[in-house]
């Protein structure tokens, strides 16, 4: 009851912070205007602790502040640094967590549940889940029936980005399935330019390019077994889309390097191949990329451009990373905090800065700022209940997030050498089958 008091103050500070007057004008014959309701949370303090900082920092920082003058809330942030574990481990032994935490991957939200360190999160906040999000981001934000996390920022990572030039030099354009990518991928290569330049010394990009590739030709269904490990990665699905990135690492002329200078290259080195040094004409990967191609000089939207991850079977992939907000303490602030970023509101206020893609599928593409964010705000709604997380951030680190080991080795022996996608299904299982045991 007390929440629900609580948030039912907020809507009415809400419409009454709207748009008042600066001055009140005196009225003849009566008393003063009445003095400004209280705003529901005035003087309670919250911590919310992300990993966020520069640039990103200071945009959640505005969005904490429209959420501030809202409520009365004294909002404070801390930056967990990029090891969120480390940070936060400590302060839940010594029981003083924040109020609020943004995890960067799901898996914690399990992890932290098992340790009994996270509160379910209100009817109020879970009623802005079910308005404004697919069931599929409820199911990621729970564990053991119960509802703990909302994801409030995504990062979109099924894109190839392309420049321009090298695209008119080889009399090419953006394609929309996965057959008309490898025609593009020739013709560009015939015009002397390696069409790919692939990030293979960074294991997680191999794992992006996986997913899209397995969501499309596998579909969501699928997709979720294998991201669980209810079917073993020796399954024919897994063999099939082996064999469609085979099309391209199987070709030494399709990347910058060959194949040996594909697993030597990192991110972002392989943008500045695309973008600072034209070796190639396409990198992929996530939204992120923008950053590193305006570093080496390219103009996002002109040299710079982009195209959705073609369809390589029925399925058009949408993968998602992204953060997830999280409740340490069942306090109304906490709770409060939540549900404003679970919003449609909080998704907008968020959505008209920089650098921010909303899973939220009621927030309009057109609140972003620029035609890219636009474009990939759409891609998401679009996409609908087929949307997906990254399926190596789901998995135990062991198997999905770790140099050198698990999915990363396997897929970057795969690169090295394409030629037998059964052996390599296998190695794939033997790995799973340690992490999951």
């Amino acid at each position: 009851m007390r929440k629900a008091v609580v948030l039912a103050g907020l809507a009415v500070a809400i419409a009454a912070c709207g748009n008042a007057p600066s001055t009140t004008p005196q009225q003849t014959g009566a008393a003063s205007s009445a003095p400004a309701a209280a705003k529901p949370l005035e003087g309670v303090k919250i911590e919310v602790a992300a990993k966020w900082t520069g640039e990103e920092q200071t945009n959640f920082e505005a969005v904490l502040k429209a959420f501030q003058e809202k409520t009365g809330a004294v909002v404070t942030y801390a930056s967990t640094g990029e090891d969120t574990g480390a940070y936060l481990g400590p302060r839940i032994q010594g029981g003083s967590p924040p109020d609020v935490a943004i995890l960067p991957q799901p898996g914690l939200v399990q992890q932290y549940a098992d340790q009994k360190a996270l509160k379910p999160l209100s009817a109020e906040v879970q009623k802005q889940i079910d308005d404004n999000y697919t069931p599929y981001w409820k199911e990621l934000g729970s564990a053991d029936g119960q509802v703990y996390g909302v994801l409030v920022k995504a990062a979109h990572k099924s894109i190839i980005w392309y420049r321009d030039a090298a695209f008119t030099d080889a009399g090419v354009q953006a394609p929309t399935t996965w057959d008309e990518l490898l025609k593009t991928a020739q013709a560009v290569a015939d015009s002397g330019t390696p069409p790919f330049s692939l990030c293979g010394a960074s294991g997680w990009t191999l794992t992006d390019l996986f997913e899209n590739v397995y969501l499309s030709t596998a579909g969501p269904e699928k997709y979720d077994q294998l991201a669980k490990h209810e079917i073993p990665w020796t399954d024919a699905s897994v063999v099939t889309a082996l064999e469609k990135m085979a099309q391209i690492f199987g070709k030494k002329e399709y990347m910058v390097g060959g194949n040996t200078g594909a697993l030597q290259t990192d991110f972002p080195t392989c943008v500045t191949q695309v973008y600072g040094q034209d070796k190639g004409a396409m990198v992929i990967e996530a939204d992120f990329v923008a950053a590193s191609a305006t570093q080496s000089g390219a103009k996002i939207g002109e040299s710079a451009k982009i195209f959705p991850f073609p369809k390589v079977g029925d399925t058009a992939p949408v993968v998602l990373g992204g953060d997830i907000g999280v409740a340490l303490k069942d306090s109304p602030g906490a709770m409060a905090l939540l549900e404003f970023l679970a919003s449609k509101e909080g998704g907008e206020v968020w959505a008209k800065l920089p650098g921010y893609l909303s899973p939220n599928r009621n927030v309009s593409p057109d609140n972003y700022p620029s035609e890219l964010t636009k474009q990939l705000a759409q891609t998401i709604i679009s996409a609908g209940e087929t949307v997906r997380y990254d399926m190596s951030d789901l998995a135990p680190s062991a198997f999905g997030g770790t140099d050198g080991k698990g999915e990363w080795k396997v897929l970057q022996d795969f690169l090295r050498n394409p030629a037998d996608a059964k052996a390599a299904a296998k190695a794939l299982e033997t790995e799973a089958a340690k992490a999951w045991k």
